[in-house]
């Protein structure tokens, strides 16, 4: 495949939700009324289940390593794939001598190893020693190979980068960099699929959301649903995009004006605490009009806590957008129409 360094993003999500729709294992994610502090009521779209990996990168990651098997199945026999085909041997067997290689803080692996074990190919993923054991325990009984790169996050992803052009494996990384745009646009292409569906939910019952809170770690996720809700929401919120105070990389770049590093200490909201951003997503927040806000780790771990007891287990990466929300209370109008929504990204690691 060609790369290219276009900073478009104009997804094809109708065929993402149509390829996870003919999946066995996908289910709309559940999206729960709860009550905040104060007494008020928010929205809290739970990813904290979803197709078996436990967070919301099993849309992207897997959905591009779809991608790509079928391009490599078309480029050699012109045929084009459907979802069951990729279960046949014939595809199975060409897709079990590609490698897909990336780097992770922990969910975008599993995503990489769960596509690629899907599909009866292979997969090695570079941790940096901040991952904690347990991800790597996950990856490996998703048969993926595991490699400890680097003391943090930008070291693994430079092992990964090395690594693809070593062996010749396929590079599938999440964030998007000069020279490497195309296949993360895929794996954002993936989580439109979150937006499709809220939208729908809210077609039926017109209770429309005023605000929305979107954590970022290179900002894939935020991106592609700041798009979406552009794109197709009949009722247009407030977005908030949520990053650490160690790493608010997207915030730097947008006050920068362009893309820039946010150099920090390591953060608790691991998933989150990554310091360059994906230049692609940078772009796309930029026209989609949000708000940048940042979370103290004092303030992600308590979000965790108190989303944890109104039953919903998650991180302080996966509770972000529930901290910064609960930080803004004070300087918000909580009004009738207000009505916040949140996703929680992830359960438990």
């Amino acid at each position: 495949m060609k790369h290219t360094d276009i900073l478009d993003f104009s997804p094809d999500f109708k065929q993402a939700v149509a390829f996870f729709k003919a999946q066995k294992n996908y289910a709309v994610s559940p999206m729960r009324r709860l009550q905040g502090p104060g007494g008020f009521s928010f929205l809290a779209k739970d990813e904290t289940s979803r197709m078996g990996l436990g967070a919301f990168k099993a849309l992207g990651a897997p959905y591009a390593v779809a991608r790509l098997v079928g391009e490599a199945w078309f480029a050699k026999t012109g045929e084009i794939l459907t979802p069951p085909r990729f279960l046949d041997a014939d595809v199975r067997s060409m897709a079990n001598t590609q490698t897909f290689v990336c780097a992770s803080a922990g969910n975008h692996g599993l995503g990489v190893a769960a596509g690629a074990q899907w599909v009866s190919a292979k997969s090695r993923i570079h941790l940096a020693r901040t991952v904690p054991a347990s991800f790597a325990e996950r990856l490996c009984a998703l048969g993926a190979e595991v490699v400890w790169s680097g003391d943090v996050y930008d070291e693994s992803v430079a092992a990964a980068i090395d690594d693809a052009a070593q062996t010749g494996a396929t590079l599938l990384a999440d964030g998007t960099w000069p020279g490497y745009t195309e296949i993360p646009k895929w794996v954002m292409e993936g989580y439109c699929v979150i937006a499709e569906e809220l939208r729908a939910s809210f077609e039926a019952s017109g209770d429309w959301p005023s605000h929305v809170y979107l954590q970022a770690g290179v900002g894939g996720l935020a991106a592609a649903m700041s798009h979406m809700i552009r794109l197709n929401w009949t009722v247009q919120p407030e977005l908030i995009v949520v990053e650490p105070e160690a790493a608010a990389c997207l915030k730097a770049s947008h006050d920068a004006g362009r893309p820039a590093r946010s150099d920090g200490p390591d953060s608790n909201m691991g998933r989150l605490d990554c310091k360059e951003p994906s230049i692609v997503a940078w772009r796309v927040l930029e026209r989609c009009n949000v708000i940048y806000q940042t979370l103290s780790e004092t303030d992600g771990s308590a979000a965790a806590t108190a989303m944890t007891r109104l039953g919903i287990a998650t991180t302080p990466s996966g509770a972000a957008g529930f901290g910064a929300l609960c930080t803004q209370l004070p300087d918000i109008t909580t009004g009738k129409d207000f009505l916040p929504l949140v996703i929680i990204s992830e359960g438990p690691a």
